[in-house]
């Protein structure tokens, strides 16, 4: 089980491919099978990096509540365990605060920025819609029932039922990986930490000056994607791709073609 000593925990990480360094940071409470559907068509390209944030997987679980720029320092000392300077760097949703947080602390470590269904906190960005709140926020259904009801919510209309055996993976793997109230509260403070306006990314975010790429699905509930809007203005060297058949979880929803557009993106080839 290959860990590495980051910022004083221990942290699961797993390398695939050869070439630019690309570190994948996955969202709130999951480990990085969040990104096993893309590293395939990655690795043909990279050398990607994935791994465990604190508090879920394999990685230690150390008391919360925890920070962007604390899991920014955990990605930076991997990076730094792994003998790598400079990386592209990509986070998805709760990820994309920990991006942010690394492309502002750590300028120097990241070679191009992709931010994935993420907003920069604050009063001014868009909300998770009432739809998904309402199925997010139930407590009246049963565990089990709670999290299909979440993963239809959270991906674009049909899809689920389009692809019951891809369900059915992602039910088994989270029953077989279950994240305790107390760690999944310890990340959930993340993106509570940004709320407030001080605390927000959005005015530093004109401090980024990497080639950045917007990514966001079409039908994402969770975070809509007017976000990317709200994030392009912010960044100048900064550009948008809207996924037309996914919803919030792209990364599972169409691997093949989140990667390709990265790709393109690293290459120079989206406009």
């Amino acid at each position: 089980m290959p860990r590495k000593t980051s910022n004083g925990i221990e942290l699961y990480y797993e390398i695939h491919g050869e070439g630019m360094p690309l570190v994948l940071i996955s969202g709130l409470g999951y480990s990085n099978w969040q990104w096993h559907r893309m590293v395939p068509f990655l690795a043909e390209h990279f050398q990607v990096i994935t791994f465990d944030n604190r508090g879920v997987g394999q990685s230690d679980k150390p008391a919360g509540p925890y920070s962007a720029h604390l899991l920014a320092a955990d990605t930076v000392g991997l990076l730094d365990a792994l003998n790598i300077g400079k990386a592209i760097v990509a986070g998805h949703s709760m990820g994309g605060f920990i991006a942010q947080s690394i492309a502002l602390d750590y300028p120097q470590r990241v070679e191009k920025l992709i931010l994935c269904s993420t907003n920069f906190g604050g009063p001014n960005h868009v909300p998770v819609t009432p739809e998904a709140m309402k199925v997010l926020t139930d407590v009246t259904s049963d565990p089990l029932t709670r999290f299909k009801n979440g993963l239809v919510v959270s991906t674009a209309p049909g899809w689920a039922e389009k692809n019951p055996e891809m369900i059915e993976e992602w039910v088994k793997w989270r029953v077989a990986n279950p994240i305790e109230p107390v760690h999944y509260q310890a990340q959930l403070a993340i993106g509570l930490a940004l709320m407030p306006e001080a605390a927000a990314f959005e005015n530093k975010l004109p401090n980024i000056s990497v080639p950045t790429l917007i990514l966001f699905g079409e039908h994402d509930k969770v975070v809509p994607k007017a976000n990317a809007d709200l994030l392009a203005k912010q960044i100048s060297r900064s550009q948008k791709r809207i996924l037309p058949d996914a919803g919030h979880f792209f990364p599972i929803e169409v691997p093949e073609e989140t990667s390709r557009v990265i790709i393109d993106f690293v290459k120079g080839g989206v406009s």
